[in-house]
């Protein structure tokens, strides 16, 4: 077999992307071609030398561009432009989910803030206001009764931006601690982890530790039904433990793994080559 030529979109190099760059490095016949999403410029013809390309992009918007133009002179991407438009949106994640009969936490949609208050009143306190593109954990609000839901919703309207403009109400789940992110890749439930705290908020980004999460029967079909719902890839899926079974909250793209190698034994960025390679033109 001939070398494979690997684009590595990226913008700054995190532990993650050091983790995936040293596992390229000791596969035979791979070049790895750095593409840092800061420097690059497209003609819409040029084609890059490459047989595929993986997503690393910390910016959403400039990953999402990127891809939609790689994709559109015939380089398979990881992951594709529509599985990243749709996570990168918890809007489209949930309609998603929805469609394919994805168990989730109840939710409404809203869109100016009158409308937003008298959805948050139908659902029922407490809520979680997300913004709908966002991640991190960052920007979330538990409103707990109608006066902050009145505060938080005026400050969001102030602010102005399209980000605080398009409102994302989630049933509060009580999640006793935790919550679950597992890791699919090509369809299968490779690992999870739980993501414990004592603040409401369990992202490891705001310091939740990590342990290992058994991968039981229904935890790996409902990821990978998640994961298929959105049209595939490498994925981490984030997920909610309640009484009535598991719910999915969020569905990740550009998905971190740092804190999972070594606490579930799986060689994460090893299993993610394998499909990043599979997926290369031949």
């Amino acid at each position: 077999m001939g070398t494979i030529r690997v684009g590595f979109l990226h913008s700054l190099i995190r532990k993650e992307e050091k983790l995936l760059v040293t596992e390229f490095k000791k596969r035979p016949n791979v070049e790895l071609v750095m593409l840092d999403d800061r420097e690059m410029t497209f003609d819409l013809t040029a084609k890059p030398e490459v047989d595929v390309i993986v997503e690393r992009s910390i910016n959403h918007s400039r990953a999402l561009h990127a891809l939609r133009l790689f994709q559109s002179l015939g380089i398979p991407c990881v992951n594709t432009y529509d599985v990243s438009l749709t996570c990168g949106d918890k809007i489209l994640t949930a309609v998603a989910l929805k469609d394919h009969d994805v168990p989730q936490p109840d939710l409404r949609t809203a869109l100016p803030e009158t409308s937003a208050l008298e959805a948050i009143e139908e659902l029922g306190y407490p809520v979680v206001l997300k913004p709908a593109v966002g991640s991190w954990g960052r920007l979330l609000s538990k409103i707990n009764d109608r006066d902050a839901a009145e505060t938080i919703l005026e400050h969001k309207t102030v602010l102005g931006s399209y980000h605080h403009s398009i409102f994302f109400i989630q049933k509060y789940i009580a999640k006793k601690g935790r919550d679950i992110r597992a890791f699919v890749v090509g369809g299968e439930c490779i690992a999870a982890i739980y993501r414990s705290s004592e603040h409401w908020i369990t992202n490891t980004a705001r310091g939740a530790s990590a342990s290992n999460c058994p991968i039981t029967p229904e935890l790996a079909d409902i990821c990978v039904a998640a994961a298929e719902a959105v049209g595939g890839g490498v994925l981490a899926v984030d997920l909610f433990e309640t009484e009535e079974g598991l719910l999915v909250n969020e569905v990740n793209y550009t998905m971190e793994f740092r804190n999972s190698i070594d606490t579930t034994g799986v060689n994460i960025p090893d299993k993610v080559i394998d499909f990043v390679l599979s997926s290369a033109r031949t």
